[in-house]
C-alpha cells in the first residue's frame, strides 16, 4: 500500500510517542538481580521463543500494510455490574474489554490487565483509541484486592488506570520481574510486587496465583526492549485452575503443554485470538484463531473463552475477522463451538 497523508501522520505520531516513551524509560531504573535461564545480566529472553521484531521489520510492515478499516464506534450492547464480593467456590468473570477481566472468588476480586484508558499508549494525542468502553464502568468496580499485569506493552499494562486503581482500592499488584520499577517510578502508590516465572503467590483464602513463560516479549520505548520480564497466570481458585494468556504466540505449542501437565487439569483458560496480522510479523508474538484453538488442546483445558480482540485495533485484520476465523478453525478441528466462548465487553461467565 502506497504511503498516504493518513498513514504518515499515524507514523509521525506514533513515532513522537515513542520518543517522548523512551525519553521517560531512560530516566527509570532497570531492573537488577541474579542472572538465570531467562535474563542475561540486562535482558530477559525465552529460551524457548523468538526475539521481537527489528525496528526494521517495524518499518516495512508500517509503510506497506494493508489495514482493515474498523468502525468508528462498535459499542457493547452488555454492561455489568458486579456484586461486591463472590463468596464460597463459585468464580464469577466479567468481561471489562481487550484482555481486561474482573473474576470474583473466595471473597477476592481480581483484575487482569486492567484498562480504563481511551488510548493504549503513553500519550493522550496518539495510539490505539478504543472502539468500545470498557463493560464495568470504572466507578462501579468492587472493592479490587489484587492487580495481575502480564506485561509492559501499553495494551497490558496501563499507568493511569493503575494509579486511579491505587488511589481507590490500593491493590496489591503482581506482576514480572522490572514491571514493578515502571509502576513505582510514575507512582510509589501502586503497591507492586514483582516475581519470577514459576513463582507461587498466595493471595489468601485458598486462592494463589503462578507465573508461568509465554512466548512473547515487552518495551515501554524504542531503547528497553526485554528489560522486565513477562509472564502469563495459572490462577488457583476452589472452583479449579484458571489459564490466563494475556498475549502469546503459538510457536511449536511446548508453553502450553508445559502449562498444563504441570498445573492440569485446568478448568478455563482465558486465550488472545486477536492482533495477529500479517502472519510475517506476528505470528512470533501474537496468535490467531487457528493458534488459539491448537494451543486450548495442548494446554488440555475443559473450556476456552476468547480475549485480545474487538476493542482496539492493533495490527491489519477487520475487528470482526477473529471471531469469524475462530468459529471456522474450530469447525476444521472437530471441536465443538461451544468449547471456546467469545464473550462481548460487559457479559459475565461463572464456573
Amino acid at each position: 500500500m502506497p504511503l498516504t497523508r493518513r498513514s504518515l501522520l499515524t507514523l509521525l505520531a506514533g513515532g513522537a510517542a515513542a520518543a517522548l516513551s523512551s525519553f521517560w524509560i531512560s530516566r527509570m531504573p532497570n531492573y537488577q538481580g541474579p542472572l538465570s535461564d531467562h535474563f542475561d545480566g540486562t535482558r530477559f529472553f525465552d529460551p524457548d521463543g523468538a526475539p521481537p521484531r527489528s525496528l526494521v521489520d517495524v518499518l516495512r510492515w508500517q509503510f506497506k500494510r494493508t489495514q482493515a478499516k474498523w468502525p468508528d464506534w462498535a459499542p457493547s450492547p452488555f454492561a455489568d455490574t458486579p456484586p461486591r464480593r463472590v463468596d464460597g467456590d463459585k468464580v464469577r468473570l466479567s468481561f471489562v474489554g481487550h484482555v481486561s477481566w474482573l473474576i470474583q472468588t473466595a471473597g477476592l476480586n481480581i483484575l487482569v490487565d486492567p484498562l480504563w484508558s481511551e488510548r493504549a499508549s503513553p500519550v493522550s494525542f496518539a495510539g490505539p483509541k478504543r472502539h468500545n468502553a470498557p463493560g464495568i464502568g470504572f466507578e462501579a468496580l468492587p472493592p479490587i484486592d489484587v492487580v495481575l499485569v502480564s506485561h509492559g506493552h501499553y495494551d497490558h499494562l496501563d499507568l493511569p488506570t493503575l494509579s486511579k486503581l491505587a488511589a481507590k482500592h490500593s491493590p496489591r499488584v503482581i506482576t514480572p520481574l522490572g514491571n514493578d520499577l515502571t509502576m513505582t517510578s510514575h507512582d510509589k502508590a501502586i503497591r507492586a510486587e514483582a516475581f519470577d516465572w514459576h513463582d507461587r503467590v498466595e493471595l489468601g483464602d485458598g486462592v494463589a496465583v503462578t507465573l508461568v513463560p509465554t512466548r512473547h516479549w515487552t518495551a515501554r520505548g524504542l531503547f528497553d526492549r526485554n528489560k522486565a520480564l513477562w509472564a502469563s497466570f495459572v490462577l488457583h481458585t476452589p472452583a479449579g485452575n484458571i489459564y490466563i494468556v494475556c498475549d502469546s504466540g503459538y510457536g511449536d505449542g511446548k508453553h502450553f503443554r508445559r502449562v498444563g501437565a504441570a498445573h492440569g487439569p485446568l478448568r478455563l483458560a482465558l486465550l488472545p485470538i486477536g492482533a495477529y496480522e500479517p502472519r510475517w510479523f506476528m505470528q512470533d508474538q501474537h496468535m490467531n484463531p487457528a493458534d488459539a484453538v491448537k494451543a486450548l488442546a495442548d494446554c488440555g483445558a475443559a473450556q476456552a473463552v476468547a480475549h485480545h480482540h474487538g476493542t482496539f485495533q492493533l495490527t491489519d485484520e477487520a475487528i470482526d475477522a477473529p471471531v469469524e476465523d475462530l468459529r471456522a478453525a474450530l469447525d476444521a478441528a472437530g471441536t465443538p463451538r461451544e468449547k471456546f466462548a467469545v464473550l462481548e465487553p460487559g457479559q459475565v461467565m461463572e464456573i
